[in-house]
């Protein structure tokens, strides 16, 4: 494979569907990191709940819109669940449960007695099918790009469509909240949890409702990954995703509006490009061993960017340092 085809592959890949997830995914991160200071690091389970409302809906034999209906109700209840007993301690208490919390939804979808619902360790299949995920594709059938490597189907970019305008909606969404009194009280609250406090503002309320939103932008991403794939399953949502999405809202910049967009995209191209590279050197290496090579790569370009430049690439450092973040 030439050198020009590994870097189309890579821009394909950043500005895909893949991109696009995780750019959706990470704009709900991102507000509860990077602008309420949340350590959120259970963010999958509101992917996985997202996703298995679709699922669940398919298999019901009921409309994509109650899927997605029914994911974003769950993402509510779960932060709510999550957040009304924990959001009045420690943030490390808010950390602990939540990953436990994603864990435990994780094992209940894949657990025998839930094989009626979710299907169990087999999942839900045909999901895009089922719901008319593509019936409305106005894109003409073919392949659309340059090459023979910069090329999208007719589906691949209908998915695109529904994913990017998402993330951008959500993304247009966040930004008008925090220029609001909201989103300065959400800064605030970051910033110093007590000075808030002593300004007369209800904390635990702000940091429930920011909990929730991002949960519920989380949820649409989970969701848009299932109806892509055509599948759910509970292999897919692991802890490993979320400390994913941590690396796409520090690389773009957590705290940022575009922060999480720009980050998703560089970290799929670097991610792709890596794979690239490794799999056409001189000697033989297996997949397995490609795969795990482009992580440490990228873990090793997240800790040089956390030394050289801790706002990431659109962050302001000072804002960053007076965070301590």
């Amino acid at each position: 494979m030439s050198w020009l085809s590994i870097l189309a592959l890579a821009l394909q890949t950043a500005i895909g569907f893949q991109g696009a997830s995780y750019a959706l995914g990470a704009v709900g991160l991102n507000l509860h990191f990077g602008y309420t200071g949340l350590s959120n690091f259970g963010h999958v389970g509101f992917l996985l709940v997202g996703a298995y409302g679709v699922g669940i809906a398919a298999d019901q034999g009921w409309s994509i819109w109650t899927g997605f209906a029914l994911g974003i109700g769950a993402a509510v209840v779960l932060g709510l669940l999550l957040g009304i007993p924990t959001l009045r301690l420690r943030g490390d208490y808010l950390a602990i449960v939540t990953i436990a919390a994603a864990e435990i939804l994780r094992l209940l979808a894949n657990a025998r007695p839930s094989e009626p619902l979710t299907g169990g360790s087999r999942g839900i299949g045909g999901l895009s099918a089922r719901l008319g995920f593509y019936r409305p594709n106005f894109i003409p059938s073919g392949t659309y790009g340059i090459g023979d490597s910069f090329v999208f189907s007719s589906g691949q970019l209908w998915s695109m469509l529904w994913t990017w305008g998402l993330a951008v909606g959500a993304t247009l969404l966040v930004w008008r909240l925090v220029r609001s009194p909201w989103g300065r009280v959400l800064r605030a609250i970051r910033e110093d949890e007590d000075a808030a406090t002593a300004l007369g503002k209800n904390v635990v309320v702000y940091k429930l409702q920011s909990f929730v939103l991002g949960g519920v932008i989380g949820s649409l991403a989970g969701a848009m990954i299932v109806l892509n794939a055509g599948s759910v399953s509970p292999t897919r949502w692991i802890a490993p995703l979320t400390f994913a999405l941590y690396t796409v809202v520090i690389l773009g910049g957590a705290g940022t509006v575009w922060g999480p967009v720009v980050g998703a995209v560089v970290y799929w191209f670097i991610i792709d490009l890596a794979e690239g590279v490794l799999g056409n050197l001189w000697f033989d290496i297996s997949d397995t061993t490609v795969g795990a090579v482009r992580l440490a790569l990228m873990g090793v370009g997240l800790m040089l960017l956390m030394i050289f430049r801790p706002q990431g690439i659109l962050g302001n450092k000072k804002e960053v340092m007076a965070g301590g973040r």
